[in-house]
């Protein structure tokens, strides 16, 4: 277990690097405020945490098996009578509680985060402009006739200091700066930004003249974003509504939900046959092998979803081909492992042998 989670937490950095990467960028631009980060970062992790489990559990036990095989105690196992199948029992209790977290997310928790993400997001949309900028950054108004640019806020986001708004109307353009402005929503539901103690410029068109004004006060109507209307998406409903549901999306959303669990399970029984160490191939090699393979069985998965989806592919099919398929590689692993033959026949070994010595040839 404290492999398996060594490794959980080395994807889950992984993951969290990545995403978070790219929701700061999101909101350099503009696209996200600040208070965005952690909530969306939350629902990504939770959207991902099937798969991350998947992949921990399927490389916990692969390197558990291999350092078994490493150190000569699958020999001492061999010896005492016993055959790799005797090694499905235990392999089965230590899985047998990931599957159920990993069917748990996958059918329940996921469509519910699913739904609330989207929710957040066109919360989101519906915000205001101001709300979407950063602090030392210019930002472009919806409408494009305004530049804002803060040196900061303070913590709740209503005061700021030292502003900066370019504006453009009637063919002329004005400039405002202002020490400080306070955020206030006005009885009608309009939102404004007063500033206080600044200046506006003013460039008369086809002139050199500017004129300035001081201010005390100076109120800006701050425009409000439209959104589209939601559209409810397949990924969002519940697992319930899409046992009812007709439509070809919902039956390929429902057995990618069931997929996770049952990819699982045949993925850790594929470690038993990877798990056998050559020691003339080094000993990342298996690893390799068995991530292509995870790599290869997701991507498969996600193809027939497309298809069925598209309606290219019987409802009844859904992603059964990909399981058995894997499943037949599986069983002719073992069998090979069973016997005590190398995973790839000779003819294949010899092939990429020859192809190796003919590559170190050149190279000399």
């Amino acid at each position: 277990m404290s492999s398996t989670s060594a490794i959980f937490l080395i994807i889950l950095g992984i993951v969290v690097a990545q995403r978070a990467g790219n929701i700061v960028r999101q909101v350099s631009r503009g696209v996200l405020p600040n208070d965005a980060i952690g909530t969306l970062l939350t629902f990504n992790l939770i959207q991902f945490m099937p798969m991350m489990l998947s992949l921990a559990i399927f490389l916990a036990t692969l390197l558990t098996l291999t350092r078994w095989h490493r150190d000569s105690e699958m020999v001492i196992w061999m010896s005492a009578g016993l055959s790799l199948r005797q090694w499905l029992g235990p392999i089965m209790r230590f899985v047998a509680p990931i599957v159920v977290i990993i069917s748990v997310f996958s059918l329940i928790i996921l469509p519910w985060a699913n739904e609330k993400a989207e929710n957040y997001r066109n919360q989101l949309k519906k915000r205001d402009e101001f709300s979407t900028i950063s602090p030392g950054t210019f930002k472009e108004s919806t409408s494009g006739d305004r530049i804002y640019f803060i040196e900061g806020f303070d913590k709740l986001g209503y005061e700021v200091k030292n502003i900066f708004v370019q504006s453009r109307q009637n063919g002329k353009t004005g400039i405002i700066t202002a020490n400080t402005g306070t955020r206030f929503q006005a009885p009608n539901g309009d939102n404004f930004l007063r500033l206080q103690h600044g200046r506006r410029y003013e460039v008369i068109p086809n002139s050199l003249e500017v004129q300035t004004t001081e201010f005390e006060r100076y109120d800006i109507r701050i425009e409000t974003k439209e959104a589209a209307p939601a559209v409810t998406s397949t990924q969002n409903k519940s697992t319930q509504s899409l046992l009812g549901g007709d439509a070809p999306a919902d039956h390929a959303e429902l057995h990618w939900r069931f997929a996770m669990p049952i990819s699982t399970l045949v993925m850790v029984l594929l470690a038993l046959p990877l798990s056998f160490v050559d020691p003339r191939a080094g000993r990342s090699l298996n690893v390799m092998f068995a991530i292509l393979i995870f790599i290869v069985y997701n991507n498969l998965l996600s193809i027939f979803q497309a298809w069925l989806t598209q309606g290219k592919l019987p409802l009844f099919v859904g992603l059964w081909p990909v399981h058995l398929s894997f499943m037949l590689l599986g069983g002719y692993l073992y069998h090979r492992r069973s016997t005590l033959q190398p995973l790839l026949p000779t003819w294949l070994s010899a092939l990429s042998l020859r192809k190796a010595a003919s590559r170190r040839g050149q190279q000399r």
